[in-house]
């Protein structure tokens, strides 16, 4: 019986399941680099304490700069010290065991460790107060943490997802009386507010996207 192939399909048949192959492994691992675990969205991390944004800054209409002090004036929006927190629960929830924890560090003069829920890679420079002097709202990039009884990251803050504001600021820039307001509801005109607010605070677009604004 004469061969009904010769040696050349052989080669064209293993290039094809090659091929094939390195297709379905791009493409799993491709759908394991979007799932909200590589990068920990959506996940709480373990803290010493827990710690309900909704109830402080939603319920009991906490501001966000009662606890992050710095964040209008430095790099970093700051973690409140143990003194802080016991402002109030010296006198409430004392005999809660969810406050060990702080009652500890506050008697032993030791700081909390809380594990960080948004981390800025070392090749990359990001300053809170620029952003919040500039009419750019922490709920922009944090999420609504006023729903969240448990901190957990919103966005994976990739290099995308940051140029998206730098390359159209004007779409998210706020008063600067806004900037704090987890209730507040962008205007029909925000495309033109926000060119009146980049304006007044001198910015220039194209400059935003410049290598050296991030990487430093």
């Amino acid at each position: 019986m004469p061969q009904i192939f010769n040696a050349k399909s052989n080669v064209l048949a293993r290039a094809t399941f090659l091929v094939a192959g390195l297709l379905l492994a791009v493409l799993i691992l491709a759908g394991m680099y979007m799932t909200p675990y590589t990068h920990r969205t959506g996940i709480a991390p373990n803290q010493p304490a827990p710690f309900s944004h909704k109830h402080h800054a939603k319920e009991l209409g906490i501001d966000c700069r009662y606890c992050h002090t710095s964040v209008e004036e430095s790099r970093y929006a700051g973690v409140p010290a143990t003194e802080v927190c016991m402002t109030c629960h010296s006198q409430i929830w004392t005999n809660s065991p969810l406050l060990v924890p702080v009652q500890e560090s506050y008697l032993k003069n030791k700081p909390l460790q809380w594990n960080k829920v948004n981390k800025v890679p070392d090749f990359v420079y990001f300053d809170h107060s620029i952003h919040i002097n500039r009419g750019i709202s922490c709920f922009t990039c944090h999420g609504d943490v006023t729903e969240m009884n448990l901190t957990f990251k919103t966005h994976a803050f990739e290099m995308l997802y940051c140029l998206d504001c730098h390359r159209n600021p004007e779409e998210f820039m706020r008063p600067a009386d806004q900037v704090f307001n987890p209730n507040y509801v962008p205007p029909k005109n925000q495309s033109q507010l926000g060119k009146e607010l980049a304006e007044k605070h001198g910015i220039v677009k194209g400059q935003l996207q410049d290598c050296w604004i991030c990487h430093r």
